[in-house]
């Protein structure tokens, strides 16, 4: 069922259902206030034919039937018994009105029980026990209630009436209604069937609603597009930097091992040896890095763990100075005298040293004088910066925009190698630890790469 026709049914059904219901209770009660205020009536009206018996009993018969004549009126179709305290009867009034129980309500009424009441079809039947002057009475009505029947079946009339009324009314207020509320959701249901999902490049969903939660669940299918096109982009963006920058150092790293393989030198063979181990470590890194990156995009949660930072740096430095060991890296810290507890950060160790990896050999490729810095400031409460900087050809202002795009390479670049990652992986990586890199160049031929760790 479309969610117009739900809205439509549910809030008219239940608007009508608690109408109905309030209505039948205004009935019920009416009803009832009807039946207690004629009984009442009924009392009053024996009380005082009682009363004025025993004030005029030596005129009893006669001031019967002038009271009979008198009060005949009263009530239409109605009739009238009077019992003595033996429960003799002592009055009747002229109507043929039968009440063929009367012996029972007898018996029903003592001086204990002064009232007894009950109903024959549309007649009102009640008994009462009274005393006027010392004297006992048992006294027996039958009426209906004309006057009365006629407001009720008045006000049932009206309430059917504006029943009927209310019952139009809610529906086509819930038409309204429905169609009003549903517009927003019919609107992007048509929108998303519409949504060209094979195009990369799809605008995303506009909302033109006021509505909350529509608006919500529009930006919620927007980011979800969002990441899901990152996803695709990212699988295959991996595949290009599989073929593109893993299948040169591969080939270089059999051609070393051919070569080696001709060596007649059992020293030169170990340090062929050697220097292909360390290649093939390296390729190794960079394909775990890709394995995990894949792992995380595919819906798996980021392995987190303590680590402290700087330690994870002195150890891609150490592995790197086995390759370049003529590089200096210089490590500063900032203040001088640090709170080690800053330093320890949870990360996932394997993806954030491979990013490191990437940086620290970018500065060797494009470093002019074998020297780098790295500044670790941990001057801030919640933040800790590491700035990685070394001196050399800078990017150009036009170029810094696209630096972390897949595939791009600044005219600095020209006739170096990449180390096989690639800065795209690295932001993605640091973005995955939930940090932030941003690249910088001074006055002073300086480039600066940042990175933003939140500390917890």
């Amino acid at each position: 069922m479309k969610i117009r026709n739900r809205i439509l049914v549910y809030f008219s059904t239940t608007v009508i259902a608690l109408t109905a219901v309030s209505f039948t209770i205004i009935y019920i009660l009416f009803s009832e206030y009807r039946e207690e205020e004629f009984q009442q009536h009924q009392n009053e009206k024996i009380k005082y034919n009682i009363k004025l018996l025993a004030e005029y009993k030596e005129l009893s018969e006669k001031l019967a039937d002038i009271m009979d004549e008198l009060t005949i009126h009263d009530f239409y179709d109605e009739k009238m018994l009077v019992f003595d305290q033996d429960k003799r009867l002592i009055f009747s009034s002229i109507d043929d009105l039968p009440i063929p129980n009367y012996q029972e309500i007898l018996e029903e009424l003592s001086p204990k029980k002064r009232w007894y009441e009950t109903k024959d079809v549309d007649y009102d039947v009640i008994g009462i026990y009274t005393e006027n002057n010392n004297q006992s009475y048992y006294a027996i009505s039958k009426a209906y209630d004309a006057f009365g029947y006629t407001k009720l079946n008045f006000l049932r009339n009206v309430l059917v009436g504006i029943f009927i009324f209310i019952v139009i009314f809610v529906v086509a207020i819930s038409q309204f209604l429905s169609e009003k509320i549903s517009n927003p959701i019919t609107r992007l249901t048509k929108n998303l069937n519409q949504y060209d999902l094979s195009n990369d490049h799809s605008p995303e969903l506009e909302t033109n609603t006021s509505s909350y939660e529509i608006t919500q669940l529009t930006e919620r299918f927007n980011e979800l597009l969002r990441r899901t096109n990152e996803a695709f982009a990212f699988q295959k963006h991996t595949v290009h930097h599989i073929s593109h920058q893993l299948k040169t150092p591969i080939a270089v790293l059999v051609s070393e091992l051919e070569k080696a393989r001709n060596c007649d030198n059992i020293d030169d063979i170990r340090s062929e040896i050697q220097g292909q181990i360390i290649k093939a470590q390296s390729l190794g890194s960079i394909i775990d890095v890709l394995l995990e990156i894949s792992k995380i995009e595919s819906g798996q949660k980021i392995k987190m763990q303590p680590i402290r930072i700087d330690e994870l740096i002195f150890d891609v430095i150490e592995e790197l100075n086995i390759i370049h060991p003529d590089f200096e890296f210089e490590v500063n810290y900032a203040p001088d005298a640090i709170n080690e507890n800053k330093l320890i950060i949870d990360l996932n160790p394997i993806l954030v040293k491979q990013a490191f990896q990437n940086l620290l050999t970018n500065c060797i490729a494009y470093s002019n004088n074998a020297k780098a810095e790295i500044e670790i400031d941990c001057t801030q409460e919640k933040i800790l910066k590491i700035r990685i900087i070394n001196s050399g050809t800078s990017i150009a202002e036009t170029e810094e925009k696209f630096l972390f795009d897949h595939f791009f390479r600044g005219e600095n670049s020209k006739g170096k190698s990449g180390f096989g990652l690639g800065l795209v992986l690295t932001k993605k990586v640091i973005e995955l630890n939930e940090a932030s890199i941003s690249y910088s160049k001074s006055s002073k031929g300086l480039n600066i790469f940042e990175l933003r760790f939140n500390i917890s």
